[in-house]
């Protein structure tokens, strides 16, 4: 089967709020098709099937941080928005498909659920690589301390001592005089 939207699309539409990945409705709503007012209808019927964890509303700091993101904000999208958007994690966009009984809801969700199972993927495989790199981060550090330590032994060996030894036989010193006697004034 063929693409009903390209995965890019989607992917670029993932936002990360309150530590959870998110989809806005607007965005979902185009993505299935449908105008955001009968996405949220839909929901609003079926409010049950959405609890905290799987929807949630944008505060006003939120939406003006998220708003703020993008370079250019169009009016039709942005700015005549009357009502927060609603923030559907993965669990909720999952739910959406079953209170959205389109065929073309089935799919785009069906296409949204494998971009977040190769996002985590993504995540996992960063994460193992992030502790083999922390790992090898440490084992360096254990080496770079020995390192040191040998080549400091080196630089001692080869450094030369300064020459302080006494030398062979005996040392003449003229005596000092400090009286002279009358017999040398003449």
């Amino acid at each position: 089967m063929t693409e009903i939207v390209p995965i890019e699309k989607i992917a670029s539409k993932i936002y990360f709020i309150r530590k959870v990945r998110v989809m806005l409705d607007q965005d979902l709503a185009v993505l299935y098709g449908v105008p955001t007012k009968a996405l949220k209808q839909a929901v609003k019927r079926n409010l049950d099937r959405f609890p905290a964890d799987f929807m949630f509303e944008l505060t006003r700091e939120e939406f003006v941080n998220l708003r703020s993101q993008f370079v250019t904000s169009s009016s039709q999208q942005w700015g005549g928005l009357r009502y927060r958007p609603l923030a559907f994690t993965e669990q909720g966009i999952a739910m959406l498909s079953s209170v959205l009984k389109s065929k073309r809801a089935v799919h785009v969700n069906i296409e949204i659920m494998r971009i977040f199972v190769r996002i985590r993927s993504v995540l996992t495989s960063n994460m193992h690589l992030a502790a083999k790199l922390k790992e090898l981060e440490s084992s360096i550090k254990d080496h770079d301390e020995k390192i040191e330590i040998i080549f400091e032994a080196i630089l001692q060996l080869l450094t030369l001592p300064e020459e302080t030894k006494n030398p062979i036989g005996f040392e003449i010193k003229e005596p000092e005089t400090r009286y002279r006697s009358k017999s040398l004034k003449r």
